[in-house]
């Protein structure tokens, strides 16, 4: 029975998810968009969520192995966990667009407390969630996150969400086709970081939140940009005071 289930910092999912097929390397069918999401300047009207760990609007995705980011791929790409992950004997993969009710409450309330000069107010939310996955080959390890769209039709917003993080190689971000956009979590391509859950732009212990309708790039705490340098040492350094009071929570400070 799949059930609805709510995992601070997860968004709801489960009851009414749409769920990808048991299959490595796998990924759902073509997602037509209830409304348009608009990625640093380009407009999409269907989305693809691929078993391992990202999204991608041109197409099915197969890939396993992640690269650095800025690519320079041809690629508009969410990626918010990229790794090898196999669902065929653990986890489930699933998605779900809302219009109404109280998922685009919260994220409208989330976007106005991350960025509020904006007065936003959320017409279309896509949830996808990875719940419990493995990875490659029958692991028997449990891995869990979410990436989340929240758009209005005119600003848009990624909002990322990580549960227990088994280690492994991966990388989380976004990159755009000419990789004009792009951003990397730190610590990605980096073997055993299970820091994840820990870690923040938004000053929420497991949760990244970023504007992507137009060209804005670094850490972001109240609609400020701190440079990616910033970033890095708020996170390497959980006791450095860091610029515009960006703070990235450690296990230490739990």
């Amino acid at each position: 029975i799949f059930t609805i289930s709510f995992r601070w910092p997860f968004y709801p999912f489960g009851t009414g998810d749409t769920v990808n097929g048991r299959i490595d390397d796998g990924s759902s069918s073509v997602i037509f968009l209830q409304q348009p999401f608009i990625f640093f300047g380009q407009t999409y009207n269907q989305i693809y969520v691929n078993n391992n760990g990202h999204l991608t609007f041109d197409g099915a995705w197969h890939s396993y192995s992640p690269y650095q980011f800025p690519a320079y791929g041809g690629k508009d790409l969410i990626a918010p966990f990229w790794t090898d992950i196999d669902n065929r004997w653990n986890g489930v993969i699933s998605y779900q667009q809302y219009t109404s009710g109280s998922v685009l409450t919260q994220a409208t309330q989330d976007i106005n407390q991350y960025f509020p000069d904006l007065s936003f107010s959320a017409s279309w939310v896509f949830v996808a969630t990875w719940d419990r996955v493995g990875y490659f080959y029958n692991s028997g390890i449990e891995t869990s996150f979410q990436v989340v769209l929240i758009s209005n039709g005119h600003l848009s917003f990624v909002v990322i969400n990580y549960g227990a993080i088994a280690p492994t190689q991966r990388y989380a971000g976004y990159d755009t086709i000419d990789s004009s956009h792009h951003f990397s979590i730190t610590g990605s391509l980096q073997n055993d970081i299970t820091s994840l859950p820990h870690s923040s732009n938004v000053n929420v212990p497991g949760r990244w939140a970023f504007r992507t309708d137009h060209g804005s790039r670094g850490c972001q705490f109240n609609g400020n940009v701190a440079s990616l340098t910033a970033c890095h040492i708020c996170y390497l350094q959980p006791d450095y005071e860091c610029p515009i009071q960006i703070r990235l929570y450690h296990a230490s400070k739990l």
